[in-house]
């Protein structure tokens, strides 16, 4: 998957192009630091003054290249992805490579950072079931009601003690939620799904 890159995502990348390499290395590191600690004005003015350039651009630079790295991460490209991604913005061949050193060496804190920020979804521990029946009674004479009660365990995002959620339902009910589940399971093994999810990732 390659990522698509706006001309204004470009522009503000065009200033990497006038720099030192090492001042992109360093660039991409209070990138990483704004991902986690918030912007400081401070900095983009010290790096203006040192560069001679102005703030606006600067700031634009580290902004472009924050979200180069974010999107790089949130997709989880290949390195060959992320050098096709980046080859669109005309940069020498010593400004791709440490473009994609900060990449990969940045690229586990920015998936940290992604995965905290990331809502906790409740994840499937274990479900345990009994069929209930209800041999007869004065309004049901000579029928069976069965009922199936389910206790289904959940547990949130690393947190300790599990969610327990208790259901009831007929066995025709269980059944049908069968024959639904089962196709989507199969048509979840498709290669044309298999191919969409790769591009997700």
């Amino acid at each position: 998957m390659l990522l698509v890159l706006s001309e204004q995502h470009k522009g503000h990348l065009s200033y990497l192009s006038s720099v030192e390499p090492e001042v992109v290395a360093e660039f991409g590191r209070i990138a990483v630091d704004f991902l986690r600690r918030g912007t400081s004005p401070k900095i983009y003015e010290a790096a203006a003054r040192k560069l001679g350039a102005s703030v606006e651009q600067v700031q634009c630079a580290v902004e472009g290249l924050m979200f180069l790295v974010l999107e790089s991460c949130r997709h989880t490209l290949s390195e060959t992805d992320f050098m096709d991604s980046v080859l669109v913005l005309g940069f020498s061949q010593e400004l791709n490579d440490t473009l994609l050193q900060l990449y990969l060496q940045q690229g586990g804190p920015v998936r940290s950072v992604l995965a905290q920020l990331g809502p906790s979804l409740p994840v499937y521990h274990s479900l345990e079931w009994r069929l209930d029946v209800n041999m007869s009674s004065r309004a049901l004479r000579q029928q069976l009601c069965p009922v199936m009660t389910l206790c289904l365990s959940l547990t949130r995002g690393g947190a300790s003690g599990d969610t327990r959620k208790l259901l009831q339902a007929r066995p025709g009910t269980v059944l049908h939620l069968l024959s639904v589940l089962e196709p989507a399971l199969d048509a979840m093994k498709s290669t044309h799904t298999r191919r969409i999810l790769r591009n997700i990732k």
